[in-house]
């Protein structure tokens, strides 16, 4: 009872951007402690890696093979609890797969896996287990979010009609994957990244992010793929047309060549009743919107008036804003919280299973499936989401 977890890495070494975010998101709560990792592909940055993150030298490995081979061979009370695999989409699956087999939990970043196939065969493995994955979807840890989601359920705003989620960067408006030295080498090159490119990367997370905040699903859409780089082998810029189980009409956007834009999350949703809007560039503040009224801005912090999901995910006062390694952070403490629950028997709350899941994977991986099948046909037939 109370121990803390121990945790793996596979990837996230001192030369990755990502992986020093989900150290610092998995170690704000004091639940977790980083035991071992495969840092790099490269044996001696993956030995310099875990040394500048005082391991040990003999829990720091030359390959994840090695490191689950090893760690199996420890008494209980001393292997790692679960892994973060934290490398390019190619590395995702046989990682996590090795992890599952040896009864390790798993935290993945998205997209889940390089395929619909590999996906489905995680979650399989994730049933037959009973372990607990997780996949890093991080704009849905940001509590404004979760209370979006919260007023949405409870129908302040009616009706679900008309959604628009976007996220644009500007990052790869030019071929700067062949200067190297980057994270576009492997983002750009479907033998790494998978069919899509820009859709894979961040036109996943803007997906995501409608499906969580309105609880309705994506049942077909009607897609546009463009390269508009010249020599770019996939996709830098797509759009759809989205429609829901629900019956809610959505457009969706993502771009990596929107020249001036970084990371512009944004999603807007209207209702019957009235509307709502939260955009990560001012990720404390929850905009309703009224056609009777002034609007609404929901200042988020420590406040009695939001919602029991928001609550359990604030950390600050209002005021003092929560940004992106807090909405990390969210994920890795529900998952954590979890886990931890399982291991001493008990039921884990709603609160606490409250992150995406191999569902949410898989349903990733169709997204981009589907996304790919509509947006090159230049006929521009609607999709049927089959999974």
């Amino acid at each position: 009872m109370g121990k803390k977890l121990r945790m793996g890495m596979v990837g996230g070494g001192s030369d990755a951007f990502i992986g020093a975010i989900h150290r610092r998101a998995a170690l704000m709560e004091n639940d977790i402690e980083l035991v071992c990792g495969c840092f790099s592909i490269d044996p001696q940055i993956s030995l310099s890696s875990g040394r500048s993150f005082h391991l040990p030298d003999n829990r720091i490995y030359a390959t994840y093979e090695e490191m689950f081979q090893q760690e199996a061979l420890l008494p209980k009370g001393e292997r790692m609890d679960f892994v973060t695999i934290v490398t390019p989409n190619h590395f995702h699956f046989k990682p996590a797969m090795m992890a599952l087999e040896a009864g390790i939990h798993v935290v993945l970043d998205k997209p889940m896996t390089f395929s619909l196939d590999e996906a489905k065969q995680l979650r399989q493995k994730v049933e037959e287990t009973g372990l607990v994955l997780a996949l890093t979807h991080v704009y849905t840890g940001y509590p404004a979010v979760k209370e979006m989601k919260a007023r949405i359920a409870r129908g302040d705003i009616g009706t679900l009609r008309r959604l628009y989620v976007e996220y644009p960067q500007g990052w790869l408006a030019e071929r700067i994957e062949l200067l190297g030295g980057n994270n576009a080498g492997w983002r750009t090159d479907p033998k790494q990244s998978g069919k899509a490119g820009c859709i894979g990367d961040i036109g996943t997370h803007a997906w995501h992010l409608s499906e969580y905040v309105t609880g309705q699903k994506v049942v077909e859409l009607c897609a546009e793929l463009n390269t508009f780089v010249p020599g770019r082998p996939i996709d830098d810029d797509g759009a759809a047309f989205l429609h829901y189980d629900g019956g809610l009409k959505g457009v969706l956007t993502a771009s990596q060549i929107a020249i001036g834009e970084a990371n512009n999350v944004n999603i807007r949703v209207y209702g019957d009743k009235g509307g709502m809007e939260w955009r990560q560039q001012d990720p404390n503040y929850l905009v309703l919107k009224w056609g009777n009224r002034p609007r609404e801005i929901i200042d988020i912090g420590s406040n009695t008036f939001l919602g029991d999901f928001a609550q359990w995910n604030v950390r600050t006062p209002a005021g003092h804003p929560e940004g992106f390694f807090e909405a990390f952070a969210n994920i890795y403490r529900n998952f954590t919280k979890t886990v931890m629950a399982l291991r001493d028997g008990e039921q884990p709350t709603a609160n606490m299973l409250d992150f995406p899941n191999v569902n949410d994977g898989v349903r990733g991986m169709q997204f981009i499936e589907t996304m790919v099948e509509a947006g090159w046909n230049s006929n521009q037939k609607w999709q049927s989401w089959i999974e």
